[in-house]
């Protein structure tokens, strides 16, 4: 689990929350409540303490020179427990992320040097029955059509993730 003071870098596609509200019916404890549906471009990125206003500005920078994305999810993987649905349009945006950051480990390495974009459903879906019953129920509500506007900056604190700013994509910052 990480602490607070962690932060990550996230696209939240608010359009994709009733797949995990699909799941969340199925069992309460597959899904982060709390937690909007989301990409992360950078998880875990830079501790709180150690951010900077480089590391800031480089977010807003990297996310004003990339476009604004129109999405179709709809690939289901599962994986050890694990439920998500795959979000390729944003996996060039995911790439520029992690070149711009080259020594932040997508997940701290366990999913590979280059994981795939997606959206986690629901963690912890012990057996194969659970994850079945997961899947057939996001099936039914795919193809999902949304939009990533923006990236986030967010961070854990002892209430939860907040958000430390939003950028837009494919906007530049005006004085």
């Amino acid at each position: 689990m990480p602490e607070p003071g962690t932060t990550a870098v996230v696209i939240v596609l608010p359009d994709a929350a009733p797949l995990l509200d699909a799941a969340w019916r199925i069992d309460p404890s597959l899904v982060r409540r709390g937690v909007p549906a989301h990409v992360s471009l950078l998880y875990p990125f830079v501790p709180e303490s150690a951010l900077t206003g480089q590391d800031e500005e480089g977010v807003r920078s990297l996310a004003a020179s990339l476009p604004a994305a129109d999405l179709v999810l709809e690939e289901v993987v599962t994986a050890s427990g694990f439920v998500a649905v795959t979000v390729p349009g944003l996996q060039p945006i995911v790439d520029a992320f992690h070149a711009r950051w080259p020594g932040v480990r997508p997940y701290g390495g366990r999913f590979g040097a280059r994981p795939s974009a997606h959206v986690t459903v629901a963690m912890g879906a012990d057996g194969p029955t659970v994850a079945t019953r997961v899947r057939a129920v996001l099936g039914s509500l795919l193809p999902l059509r949304t939009r990533a506007a923006a990236v986030q900056l967010v961070v854990l604190t002892e209430g939860g993730w907040r958000s430390r700013f939003t950028a837009p994509l494919g906007v530049p910052d005006r004085p």
